[in-house]
This record gives structure tokens, sequence and C-alpha cells, in this order.
């Protein structure tokens, strides 16, 4: 029986898009990097696919500890670092490949003490990687102003203003400690969702844990740490799960691979010198029929996939992929 018939079936993260990803990125061989290790689910589906080794990063410690218990049976196949992904390029260089799969994991969802979910009671946590200051630490300290700015530019909340004045009334009567008393109060700030609208607290849960995270300062580095981690003819994959982090990703692409864009939507696109990147997937792939209905998570699932060339690996600046800049840094 091989390592990986010998990992147990049942998995809390579905990894998203893999068949995809991995028709995108065939024939897979030699060494690759999962920068959002998770439960490991494209690591072992790179392995099956016939990569060599797969170099695992994580900062979070759940994430490690669940591996410890079959990562072993890989053989050294499967190497693991606690780190930011940010960061892969200090840990691995010359690799066939790099996939990333932002955002949060079903895992952090589905565990109500991490503090990612306005469905579950748990303390108001949101931290990845267990260290640095927590949702309730920006909920409790930041200036409404702050605040406000922060629910909008990360969660696009056009409520923003409004849900920041109710949260700074409520904390000066109590802290506020846990995720079902902050969705509370967001709640009386908006109307009531009508059938198959999001819960009213998703856009600003979505914009604490980015701020909690910095993950959209970590994605633009990562994207440049993957560039010089990659070898000539190596592939980026990343899977992205809302409109910003795709933006980002498509902008970064296209920059690094010598499309520097139009004037207007008529003129053709300028070629830029010496590109880094050759665009795969000229369109971003989501998800079919028969992942939707296994998988409802994927729906907003989006996969983009770029291939390294020869040129040297250089610097993107926030503006040339639209990073969302919170006042204080614009």
């Amino acid at each position: 029986m091989s390592a990986a018939a010998a990992t147990p079936s049942t998995d809390p993260h579905i990894p998203v898009l893999l068949a995809p990803l991995l028709r995108a990125v065939a024939p897979v061989s030699g060494v690759w990097v999962d920068g959002t290790f998770g439960a490991g689910g494209y690591a072992r589906g790179l392995i099956e696919a016939g990569a060599d080794k797969v170099i695992g990063i994580d900062r979070d410690p759940l994430a490690h500890e669940m591996a410890a218990r079959w990562v072993p049976d890989f053989d050294g196949r499967i190497e693991l670092h606690r780190a930011n992904f940010a960061e892969m390029d200090q840990i691995a260089s010359d690799v066939d490949g790099v996939v990333l799969d932002l955002g949060v994991s079903s895992m952090q969802l589905d565990q109500a003490e991490r503090g990612f979910s306005f469905m579950k009671d748990g303390p108001l946590d949101m931290r990845m990687g267990q260290d640095g200051p927590s949702a309730a630490d920006i909920v409790n300290e930041a200036a409404e102003v702050d605040l406000a700015d922060i629910l909008y530019t990360y969660g696009e909340e056009r409520a923003s203003r409004r849900i920041a004045k109710a949260i700074v009334a409520a904390r000066r009567i109590n802290p506020i400690s846990r995720t079902l008393e902050l969705a509370g109060i967001i709640e009386t700030c908006l109307p009531r969702p009508k059938p198959g609208q999001s819960h009213p607290a998703t856009r600003s849960f979505q914009a604490l844990r980015i701020a909690v995270n910095d993950e959209y300062g970590a994605l633009m580095k990562g994207l440049m740490a993957a560039e010089r981690a990659l070898k000539p003819g190596g592939l980026l994959a990343v899977v992205s799960f809302h409109s910003v982090e795709d933006r980002m990703v498509k902008r970064f692409v296209q920059a690094r691979g010598g499309k520097t864009g139009r004037a207007n939507r008529y003129a053709p696109e300028i070629e830029a010198d010496t590109p880094a990147f050759e665009i795969v997937t000229r369109k971003a792939v989501g998800p079919d029929d028969d992942e939707l209905a296994a998988n409802p998570r994927s729906r907003s699932a989006k996969l983009r996939v770029a291939r390294r060339t020869d040129a040297p690996a250089g610097e993107i600046d926030a503006g040339q992929i639209a990073l969302p800049l919170l006042k204080e840094d614009r």
C-alpha cells in the first residue's frame, strides 16, 4: 500500500480546484512548495501526481499538529516548516512549482476557539499563527475612524462607519471579547438578510481577519518570494476566494508577465521587456458542477497559473497589483 493510500481519507479541509490545478501544471515532477499547507490536501495530490518532494509551509501550529500523524508515512517526501509563505524563498530555492491556497481554511473555521466564525461562539481571536495582536485587540483598541477604514478597505463594507460607531459605543460599556457578541453588534447595524444572502457580519469578519493576519501584505510578498524561489520553467499556481485576492494575483502575473495593460480598452496591450512569467491560464479557472456539488466552498474559488521564465527576479509595488492600503499606509 502506498503512503498516500495509507493516509486517512477523512480530511477536514477539502482541497479546492485540485483536479484542474493538477491538469494545468501537468506533468508534475521535481520539488514543489505548498505555501499554505493546511491539512495537506494539495501536497498529497502533488505527490500522487508525480512530484518527488513537497516542501510544506504553514504558520498555523494546528496544521503541524495534524500533519505529525501522517507526514512520516511519506518517508521524507513531505518536509514541513512553520513560517509564513511570504518567506518561502528563505526556505526553498530552484523549485519546480509553488501552489498557494489563499484565505482561511475549513479546519480553522470549524474550531470555535480560533475565533474566525461568526456562526459559532468563541474568543475573538482570528490569528492564523496564534501570535501577535488578535481581533479583540483591534476591536477594543483601534480608533473609530481606523476601525471604519479597516472594515471598508479590507471588507468592502459600505456600512463601515455605522458599524465602527456601534462597536465603539458597545466597548465603552464592556470590552468585546466573543465572536457572537461582535456579530450581534454588527447585525443591529444592517438590514435582516433575505433568503440566500450572506450573514450581515461576513464582510466585517473578513476585514478583521485580513487585518489581524496582514493577508494582503503577505500575498504581495509571497508572490514575489515565489518568483525568486522558482526555477526557469517552474509553475506558480494560486487559488483565491474573493475578488480582491484574485485581482492582485491577476495583476501580478500580468505585470511580471510583461503585460503592462492598455491606455484604453481598444488599444493593444504593451509588451514589456524580459517578462518573468508566461501566463498559462488566460482566464481564471473555476469549479465544475461535480466539484460544486461535492464542495460548496469551491463556489467562489479561482485558479490562475503562470510559468517562470529565465529572466531575473524583480520587484513590484503596491499600485501595480492594486494592493488595498489603509489610510495610514497610503
